[in-house]
């Protein structure tokens, strides 16, 4: 599924309608059709519900639609209502036209320009079979105020099932935040394509079930205005991963080195490890410290050690060491339980200098990374980076709410002014690559809210690396694994999920991905 933003989907649809000459009525009349369909698809009762429609319209477009919707719901026979938050004087273009539209097949409209009259009209709310929200659009930009924050309120509360026209009415379109008050919808017809806001958390809630109407955005406009995000699916995630031939072995699986641990953190190499092993990498490497070595080789049959010069448990910079390490290695991931002492950070930032394979930095390495960014555009090689919000907000040199509040432009700008993949982790992990491109991934569960899966993720990253996958799709399919994995481990229980429980569930789920493509 692509997914625009606001300013993306005026520009689709202006191209549509200035360039290669669809009307602005016809693209109206398309999407009222289309949400009328899925309103009566979802709220079936509407059919002989004994109670109105009432559909809740603004002035502008979003209420055009609205008045598509209600005109058809008339001419199927089914008792509705508008109300329009303005005076019909002040309706202009298509959106007056569907109005008249409207009214000619015998609609009544009743205009709200006052909080007095808004409070008359609150026990109809409350008694109507639905109400259709096509108040706002998703133009809007500014905190919602006044009658229509009045409005919003008296739909939320009016008990009735609500149905959202394109986006709901307050919902910002681009991160999904409510501006100041948005519309909590049961359902939503969305036109043309998704907004990236509903897809992300909280605009997911607050659209409830989201469908796409295809409106008939010109070809031509797309191919002029390219979506930049996606949001990951079972056939994209399944195209991109790799494939072994029949004759695959493990010198052809790729060798991935894992640059991690220190005392008191050993289980973090292990989990990132472990997920390398567990995401198809033909053998994994961890280096660390010498000292603790002993814990890493008892961890797993299957895992190869490097023990690499410390002092009292914590990595020391050796240049001959690790430049052997790396040796061999098709993908590198570094920090998981590495700490940040004087070692550490010259290993880390000597990998971004001299690596020449794909490179995860998690942990530990991104908080070296924090104030020395600039190191991230002088690396030789694919740089792939997997910070939580916290994280994030050290990379960026801002607060951790404002990565929150705008989570895929934070990720896309960083990663196109330093040239890298992030890997934004939380609920709805957001992957941007350094052309822009952004891609939102859906699996996942609150289960995972628990330590070392990150841990595991960059280990599965680093393995799908290491099998020739290019950085952004190493990233995108990792998360899309690591997510699916930790669903079917919440079959059994999400609370009290374990990352190893993750680790261990990524064969079944690249199992279930190959056969939902057909692999």
């Amino acid at each position: 599924m692509f997914l625009v933003s606001a300013a993306q989907m005026r520009d689709l649809d202006r191209a549509t309608i200035e360039d290669f000459g669809t009307p602005g009525e016809v693209l109206m009349e398309r999407a009222g059709e289309g949400a009328c369909a899925m309103l009566l698809g979802e709220f079936s009762h509407l059919e002989s519900a004994g109670a109105p429609a009432i559909v809740v319209a603004g002035k502008g477009n979003n209420g055009g639609d609205g008045f598509v919707i209600a005109r058809l719901l008339l001419e199927r026979g089914i008792a509705t209502k508008v109300i329009l938050l303005a005076r019909r004087s002040q309706v202009r273009g298509d959106a007056l036209l569907n109005l008249r539209r409207y009214e000619e097949v015998g609609g009544s409209i009743v205009e709200v320009e006052t909080a007095a009259a808004l409070g008359r009209m609150v026990p109809d709310l409350g008694e109507a079979a639905c109400v259709v929200d096509a108040l706002l659009g998703t133009g809007l930009s500014s905190e919602v105020r006044g009658l229509y924050a009045d409005a919003i309120a008296a739909i939320n509360s009016c008990g009735a099932p609500v149905f959202a026209v394109d986006i709901p009415s307050g919902l910002d379109a681009d991160s999904g935040r409510p501006l100041g008050t948005a519309v909590q919808a049961e359902a939503t017809a969305t036109f043309g394509f998704a907004k990236l806001g509903q897809v992300m958390y909280p605009g997911i809630e607050h659209c409830g079930r989201l469908a796409v109407v295809d409106i008939g955005i010109d070809e031509r406009a797309i191919a002029a205005h390219p979506p930049r995000a996606r949001l990951l699916d079972d056939r994209l995630s399944g195209a991109w991963a790799p494939r072994r031939a029949a004759d695959a072995h493990k010198g052809s699986a790729g060798h991935l080195l894992v640059v991690a641990g220190a005392r008191g953190k050993t289980g973090a190499a292990i989990l990132a490890s472990r997920a390398g092993l567990r995401g198809g990498a033909g053998l994994v490497t961890l280096a660390g410290p010498a000292s603790v070595n002993d814990i890493f080789a008892t961890s797993l049959h299957e895992l190869m050690t490097d023990p690499l010069p410390d002092e009292d448990g914590v990595l020391s910079f050796c240049e001959t060491r690790i430049g052997a390490a790396l040796e061999g290695k098709a993908a590198v991931v570094a920090g998981p339980g590495l700490g940040t002492a004087r070692g550490a950070r010259r290993t880390v930032l000597w990998l971004l200098d001299w690596c020449r394979v794909p490179l995860v930095l998690d942990a530990d390495a991104l908080n070296v990374v924090s104030g020395r960014t600039a190191a991230l555009r002088r690396a030789q090689a694919p740089v792939v980076l997997t910070p939580h919000p916290g994280e994030m907000a050290r990379l960026a040199g801002i607060d951790t709410a404002a990565v929150q509040a705008d989570r895929i432009g934070v990720a896309r700008r960083f990663a196109e002014s330093h040239r890298c993949t992030v890997v934004l982790k939380g609920a709805r992990t957001v992957v941007a690559a350094a052309d822009g491109m952004v891609w939102v991934n859906p699996t996942g569960n609150p289960g995972m809210a628990s330590g070392g899966m990150g841990d595991v993720l960059a280990g599965l990253i680093g393995a799908l690396a290491g099998q020739g996958l290019g950085a952004d799709q190493a990233a995108c399919v990792g998360v899309y694994l690591h997510g699916l994995a930790a669903d079917r481990v919440a079959e059994g229980g999400a609370i009290g999920m374990l990352a190893t429980d993750v680790a261990e569930a990524i064969p079944r789920a690249r199992r279930e991905l190959d056969d939902r493509v057909g692999f």
